[in-house]
């Protein structure tokens, strides 16, 4: 489990095609530190496994159906990703309870900066829209943030001026892909009322 919030801005340093998957190395010095194989890494809020670690670099295979339903088909060579471990047990939650499993993709709409702070708007999937409320979490590239505003098709976040530096959230202009993950709460829940309703029918 992850919690949104990222540890460091790293690098892709090589891209290998396979078949039916691509292979990262990926250059993060603070997430390295006492990795070993099979340990989880978030990429861009993408729960990735650790095959190779030297130095401060890993490797990461990427399977199709992950290139297919997040971002990370569009890294190459040089890109930035926001990277996090896992929480450790009895460590604080300071974002919200991410799973690392990217739920679709949108893309950046609009940037308004101002004095402090920047409102980036950001497109939703139709399917998606009725996890996203007001005031609720959500995660973007890996990174817990409040919704400030939810439409049918967008919503909205407002970056505060160490997210903007730290996370690729800096970086992306209208038109740059982002992973999203909405609260996994809020589908537990819809899953349990479905559920309830189909036994009240049932009587």
């Amino acid at each position: 489990m992850f919690t949104g919030i990222v540890e460091e801005l790293g690098e892709i340093t090589a891209v290998e095609t396979l078949d039916d998957a691509c292979r990262f190395r990926l250059r993060g010095p603070v997430v390295t530190e006492g990795a070993r194989h099979g340990d989880s890494i978030a990429v861009n809020g993408v729960c990735l496994t650790v095959v190779d670690h030297e130095g401060d670099e890993f490797t990461a295979d990427v399977m199709a159906e992950t290139l297919n339903r997040s971002s990370l088909g569009a890294l190459t060579t040089g890109s930035r990703v926001n990277l996090e471990r896992p929480t450790a047990v009895g460590a604080r939650l300071g974002g919200h309870i991410v799973q690392g499993h990217v739920d679709g993709t949108g893309a950046i709409l609009e940037r308004k900066p101002s004095e402090h702070w920047e409102l980036v708007r950001i497109s939703l999937p139709a399917d998606l829209a009725r996890y996203v409320v007001e005031k609720g979490s959500i995660t973007v590239d890996g990174i817990s943030l409040t919704v400030v505003d939810a439409g049918p098709d967008f919503f909205t976040v407002s970056l505060i001026p160490t997210t903007l530096a730290l996370t690729t959230l800096g970086l992306k202009q209208p038109g740059d892909p982002v992973n999203l993950e909405v609260d996994v709460i809020a589908k537990y829940v819809e899953r349990l009322l479905g559920d309830r309703a189909g036994q009240g029918d049932a009587r």
